[in-house]
């Protein structure tokens, strides 16, 4: 079967964007996993690796400075549509996310954004609600120590490449 096409989707700021740098490294019924380089290149995120857990309703992201150096994890909280018919996924970003730092250190950001997604209508209450049991589940796999789970897709395609580039 061919790769799927693959979409992000914004809420704020409003946007549909094809993910034409994402190269599908693996693929079943539970999971994605891609290798990026960025669609528009940043000071220090200059490529990554991302798994879709689409049970779940997060993306882990590995990302890399220009060097190769890791940087951080960047985990996002997201829903899919899913399209059979031309093998297409629209990942859609529910706006709360949460970055794991090289020494351990957690931040949850852009809790913010869902209350102003909110306000302005653009978002729904369930949309709301789905988001922040989302996070919730995250952070609690996150803090039991279970956070590696989670990496272990990633690093297994890594493993995989030579010299760990996409």
């Amino acid at each position: 079967m061919p790769a799927p096409t693959l979409y992000r989707k914004r809420i704020i700021p409003e946007e549909c964007i094809l993910l034409k740098n994402d190269k599908v490294l693996y693929q079943d019924e539970q999971i994605i996993v891609t290798g990026w380089d960025t669609l528009k290149p940043k000071k220090e995120l200059h490529h990554g690796y991302s798994c879709y857990f689409l049970k779940e309703g997060y993306k882990i992201s590995k990302f890399y400075r220009a060097d190769n150096s890791f940087l951080f994890w960047y985990c996002d909280i997201v829903e899919h549509d899913y399209d059979p018919e031309t093998n297409t996924y629209v990942f859609t970003d529910l706006l709360a996310d949460v970055i794991v730092y090289p020494d351990g250190f957690v931040k949850v950001v852009d809790l913010d954004e869902l209350v102003i997604a909110r306000n302005d209508h653009l978002i729904s209450e369930d949309t709301l609600k789905k988001s922040l049991l989302c996070l919730s589940s995250l952070l609690e796999v996150i803090y039991s120590g279970g956070f590696h789970a989670l990496q272990a897709p990633i690093e297994t395609e890594i493993a995989k490449m030579p010299c760990h580039t996409i």
